[in-house]
């Protein structure tokens, strides 16, 4: 039963997609809406949580793989529309990347605090809406990068990737700023207290950013000069996919994907001291941690599909990663109804975990299979989508 369930899955795999970067992308996707959906924030096993600050877990690691794969995708899109002059394909762009920052602002927006009789969604949310977010990133992220891709070659953007990376880290590290008291600072990699913490905080605003109590500046994770390196990430994808894309043997490619994988990897932990891995301000060091351990999966995924042919294990995340963004969609909509909807004095999801999950599986555990039946539930409805051939494109 099973085992035809996956062959029928795999059956409706897309002739003209990868099915290893569509499984890897599921995976992505999948790991995001687990860790953003526990059964309670109070009880979280310590890997499903971001770093506090510098460092890095697990879950710090999913959403640039995300923009990785979202590089990848460029060339092998492009390659289909090679046709199109270039103002067109800046049109596409400029509407995809709109698209998706409109989708990340509906997101932030569809919030009603229920249960406070004196709540103001006006005042409370209107007025202090959160202009950046994942969605937003991935927007503007994937249209500078499509940018880069288009007006330069190869060489070009590996100069874009390292000198986004030596700008980002000489802006950092150089440029002085002041708080509202006078006082002058350079070269911190604070909470709070950095230049790109500065930055969100008069551009942005204090209330519209994701750390609105950070001190001395309220501050976002997805913030201005952070998203300079962020595009460096994605386009490690970019030159991934021309990678595969290149005439050289399938077993040279994974060599290449793994030694470089590894190369970042140890790099980055070994300028750790200096200038430490921290996903809030996606440092160049973070772009090297995450892009290696992107490269080690996509290895990993590709050995196993196309050299070792096992394919049936990727079906359930096809469903997922064929369908990304209609997940994402989907999933922090219904996260939000259940935050939304009063039951017994608290939300509808509150009184879910507090009634069965915490009862039968305890704090951490009945919190962790709280949001394994969040993923389970979801499943059902993407893989409705997934058999009628519903294809979310953005």
């Amino acid at each position: 039963m099973l085992l035809q369930h996956c062959q029928q899955i795999l059956a409706k795999q897309p002739a003209n997609r990868m099915l290893a970067l569509d499984a890897l992308r599921g995976l992505a996707i999948l790991a995001m809406i687990l860790v953003n959906n526990p059964g309670s924030w109070q009880y979280v096993y310590p890997p499903l949580l971001h770093a506090e600050w510098h460092g890095w877990t697990p879950t710090d690691l999913i959403f640039p793989a995300f923009l990785v794969m979202v590089g990848m995708a460029i060339p092998y899109s492009l390659a289909g529309r090679q046709m199109l002059p270039k103002a067109e394909l800046i049109r596409q762009g400029a509407i995809r990347a709109l698209k998706l920052y409109l989708l990340g602002l509906f997101l932030v927006l569809f919030y009603y605090n229920f249960r406070d009789p004196n709540y103001s969604y006006l005042q409370q949310k209107l007025l202090t809406v959160r202009w950046s977010g994942v969605l937003q990133r991935i927007g503007i992220v994937y249209f500078c990068t499509l940018l880069i891709v288009l007006y330069s070659g190869t060489r070009g953007r590996v100069l874009w990737l390292s000198g986004l990376c030596l700008f980002y880290f000489l802006l950092m590290q150089f440029v002085p700023y002041r708080d509202n008291y006078g006082h002058t600072f350079v070269g911190l990699w604070e909470h709070g207290n950095n230049l790109a913490a500065w930055l969100d905080h008069h551009l942005l605003g204090p209330n519209h950013v994701f750390f609105r109590s950070a001190t001395p500046f309220a501050f976002d994770p997805e913030g201005i000069l952070s998203t300079l390196p962020a595009i460096a990430s994605c386009l490690s994808g970019v030159l991934m996919a021309q990678l595969l894309q290149s005439k050289a043997e399938l077993a040279f490619k994974l060599r290449v994907l793994f030694l470089a994988g590894l190369a970042a990897i140890w790099v980055a932990e070994l300028a750790h001291p200096a200038l430490p891995i921290n996903k809030m301000l996606w440092t160049p060091t973070f772009v090297l941690l995450s892009s290696g351990f992107t490269a080690l999966m996509l290895a990993l995924f590709l050995w196993l599909t196309e050299m070792k042919r096992y394919r049936l294990w990727t079906a359930p995340l096809l469903v997922f990663g064929v369908n990304a963004i209609l997940f994402f969609m989907l999933a922090g909509v219904a996260a939000r109804v259940l935050s939304m909807v009063p039951v017994a004095g608290t939300t509808l999801g509150n009184w879910l975990y507090r009634s069965a999950f915490q009862p039968l599986f305890g704090d951490y555990n009945g919190s962790l299979a709280y949001a394994i039946c969040f993923l389970l539930l979801s499943y059902i409805g993407m893989l409705y989508c997934y058999r009628r051939g519903w294809i979310f494109k953005v």
